[in-house]
């Protein structure tokens, strides 16, 4: 079983969110963050993941429609492909 993978983030009132990473996705030359709220059955967040001139990862939401589908159309194959193969064991 691999092990969960947790990030925190402050929102703007300085709660502390914590959320699991669900999938990093490399698509069309640029990554991605999938992340899941621990707290809440609320949807998935994607984050495209930017790099500084330091190559430190910046997570920025994404603001185009268009890329948010690609995404979320990607980490579906993925999900798909994934219990394809459990059930092919």
């Amino acid at each position: 079983m691999e092990e969960q993978k947790i990030m925190k983030f402050k929102d703007e009132d300085g709660n502390v969110l914590e959320f699991e990473v669900m999938a990093r996705i490399f698509l069309e030359k640029k990554e991605y963050l999938i992340l899941g709220p621990l707290e809440s059955d609320a949807e998935e967040f994607v984050f495209r993941i930017d790099r500084t001139e330091d190559n430190q990862e910046v997570y920025n939401a994404l603001e185009s429609d268009e890329e948010f589908h690609k995404v979320k159309k990607e980490y579906s194959r993925i999900l798909y492909n994934e219990k394809k193969g459990e059930t092919n064991d």
